[in-house]
């Protein structure tokens, strides 16, 4: 692999940013304040690592004016560093890219609709009436199903599964082991006995979507189930059939969310959170880590909910209290009534 190097003038220029120091330094890679070498730009996004800035060996930091002062290296300034380390990321993925074309051992029915700069990858499968998009990626081993429709730009990585008749935006990033279009967990009960409804809806990501590894996403049983413009989605999470997620809301993993639940926009839910089903979020609702949501939230703000971990002696001990707190909300309110006469 050819490695590359760029001026540090043209990156400040793409990134926008207010350069100190030196325009021509060769910039070849990126790494943290602590293991930068010459050669390499880092990055100081959050305040407890400021203390590494005087030792740094990196060439150049992207900082954000209120520290600039404490740079002894070539500084690019920005208000969000984090955000010009996210898109100069992108300059050194050292990711191989994809050529056009269909590899010899993929399987495409000649009814589907391939565009000649995709990158159907080793043994994917794409089924009658897909249509594949301008520079969408297919990585091996994926399965798109009948009259799938993906969205120029969009790369699926090795492994992942749409089902017949999904939508995908446009640049969407789909992880290894999603499955999108999974049939929603939808069964009649007659005298104990399940019987399967068939689901007849769909799953239709917006653009700029991200999926995580081995997240699923189920179609809805009658109507859609909707995934809005920039929404990311971790590693590990479920989401129900007939739920609606609003434009860029994020979730860490394995959040789950239960059927026909509507997620408002710019929500951000927490690792291990979940929601129950035909309930309403409203937007800009953050949720932290293992909060569960059993009723409608219509206030934007952060919630949580459940107990830090504490020694197991302790925890016996809250358990039990929490067990008499009915009763001693009783006991409360009697002496409260006492009182009062």
């Amino acid at each position: 692999m050819t490695k590359r190097s760029y001026r540090l003038g043209d990156i400040a220029s793409e990134l926008g940013a207010e350069l100190r120091g030196n325009p021509d330094a060769e910039i070849g890679g990126l790494a943290t304040l602590q293991a930068a070498a010459p050669g390499e730009i880092a990055f100081l996004a959050n305040p407890s690592y400021a203390r590494y800035l005087a030792d740094t060996r990196a060439s150049a930091v992207i900082v954000s004016p209120s520290v600039a002062d404490q740079c002894t290296a070539n500084a690019l300034l920005l208000d969000n560093p984090y955000l010009g380390y996210a898109r100069l990321s992108h300059w050194f993925d050292p990711a191989p890219v994809p050529q056009p074309g269909v590899h010899d051992s993929a399987v495409v029915d000649p009814s589907a609709e391939v565009s000649e700069s995709a990158s159907i990858g080793p043994q994917a499968v794409v089924e009658a009436g897909a249509v594949i998009g301008n520079n969408v990626v297919v990585g091996a081993g994926c399965i798109i199903g009948a009259r799938c429709n993906i969205g120029e730009r969009s790369v699926l990585r090795p492994r992942v599964t749409l089902a017949h008749d999904i939508v995908l935006g446009k640049r969407c990033h789909i992880l290894s082991g999603a499955v999108i279009g999974s049939d929603g967990f939808g069964f009649a009960n007659e005298k104990g006995t399940w019987h399967r409804i068939a689901q007849l809806g769909r799953v239709v990501l917006g653009d700029d979507v991200e999926v995580g590894a081995n997240t699923t996403i189920d179609r809805g049983a009658l109507d859609d189930t909707l995934i809005g413009n920039g929404v990311k989605l971790d590693n590990l999470i479920q989401i129900a059939h007939n739920v609606s997620i609003g434009d860029h809301s994020a979730m860490a993993a394995m959040v789950g969310i239960a059927g026909s639940t509507h997620i408002g926009s710019h929500c951000v839910f927490g690792g291990a959170s979940g929601v129950a089903g035909h309930l309403t979020i409203a937007d800009q609702v953050h949720l932290t880590g293992m909060t569960l949501v059993t009723g409608d939230i219509r206030e934007a703000g952060v919630y949580s909910s459940g107990t830090s971990a504490d020694s197991n002696r302790q925890w016996r001990k809250n358990a039990v209290r929490f067990r008499q707190l009915d009763a001693m909300a009783r006991r409360l309110k009697e002496l409260e009534k006492k009182i009062e006469g």
